[in-house]
């Protein structure tokens, strides 16, 4: 009797023991994984994509063709723009340029006008999963994030205006950039640079990006784009939406990973800000989604930067006769502005802001 308990005894300890080792190795793959496909956060490269997400917002076709509007100095100083496209059909627009600074290429999307955020934001809570991704399975996306992307003049202007870059500047990285929607519009543009032009080194960093697709999707992602950060800042209402389903995780819109969370900590003068690097989830339960979603204001600053249009020119878009000569005009009104990149960029002399 004895015997046969400990034998029992024995075969409970191996069986636990081969269990655990199982585990654990299990454990040290995925942490392999994941390590591998975590992108790092720059503080510093953060600030600089944020004035180019700020500055895609600007109506003033001319100053930013030229780069020289309000928001293009500082750490973005001798920016040359490639291309600048106007999707008037849809009210979207995006630049293509290199920063020799940074050595790269980058790419920039215009978010959500403020004229109409409120609406668009009470839009997203009912928003429901409702387009396949092609060639990946149980994969869906946002429909209007989507076509945003791929059914828009955006797209084909983005991907010209990157090769001729990439003949002219040979193999250098490829920066997305994007605030509120132009962050969704962002992370399917780097994700098909990867998989449409073979682009290898895409980094997309984000600000106030909404949930664009499911976990099945937010996976794939990971995977192809792992050189991702989306920046939130304290109680953003968009990072929220469209809602995340704690119980229904499959069935409900997932953010992929990274997360850096901006929030405020202190009181009265003394408060100062913490940059939280969350987990590869995508949907940290100890950032964003800590707080509630409720501000709006906390969407439109990103790092002290202004995110949005200029009150003055009510998204309208303005251009100087000289600039238009630079663009063609699609058969849908939309509108494409662009230049050899070899050759210097465009200098204008105008006295509308010694008039202003």
């Amino acid at each position: 009797m004895g015997t046969r308990s400990l034998l029992i005894v024995g075969v409970f300890v191996c069986l636990f023991a081969l269990s655990s080792c199982r585990e654990l190795n299990v454990k040290v793959k995925n942490r392999h994984i994941q390590q591998h496909q975590l992108a790092s956060y720059n503080h510093t490269l953060a600030r600089i994509l944020v004035q180019y997400a700020s500055a895609v917002y600007l109506s003033d076709l001319t100053e930013l063709f030229t780069w020289t509007c309000s928001r293009c100095g500082g750490l973005t100083e001798g920016f040359e723009i490639i291309e600048l496209i106007v999707d008037v059909q849809h009210c979207l627009q995006a630049f293509v340029g290199v920063a020799a600074d940074l050595n790269a290429i980058v790419i920039a999307f215009r978010g959500t006008q403020e004229t109409s955020i409120q609406n668009w934001v009470e839009d997203l809570y009912w928003k429901q999963l409702d387009t396949d991704y092609p060639g990946v399975d149980d994969a869906k996306v946002h429909h209007g994030f989507y076509s945003a992307y791929h059914n828009t003049s955006l797209r084909p202007g983005i991907l010209n205006a990157v090769q001729e870059a990439k003949e002219l500047y040979g193999d250098i990285n490829i920066m997305v950039t994007g605030h509120s929607m132009g962050g969704a519009m962002a992370a399917f543009c780097g994700l098909g640079l990867h998989l449409n032009l073979g682009e290898q080194n895409v980094q997309v960093l984000t600000f106030g990006q909404p949930r664009i697709g499911n976990a099945a999707f937010a996976s794939f992602y990971s995977q192809v784009v792992p050189n991702t950060i989306r920046v939130t800042n304290g109680h953003d209402v968009v990072p929220h939406l469209p809602p995340y389903y704690y119980y229904f995780p499959q069935k409900t819109y997932h953010h992929f990973p990274r997360e850096v969370w901006l929030y405020n900590i202190g009181f009265g003068s003394l408060i100062y800000t913490v940059e939280k690097v969350c987990d590869d989830s995508g949907e940290d339960p100890t950032c964003s989604r800590s707080v509630k979603g409720n501000s709006i204001s906390d969407h439109l600053t990103y790092y002290g930067v202004q995110m949005g249009c200029d009150a003055s020119s009510g998204c309208k878009i303005v251009m100087d006769t000289l600039v238009a000569g630079y663009g063609k005009t699609t058969k849908k009104g939309n509108l494409i502005l662009s230049r050899d990149p070899s050759t210097s960029i465009l200098k204008l002399k105008t006295d509308r802001s010694s008039s202003s």
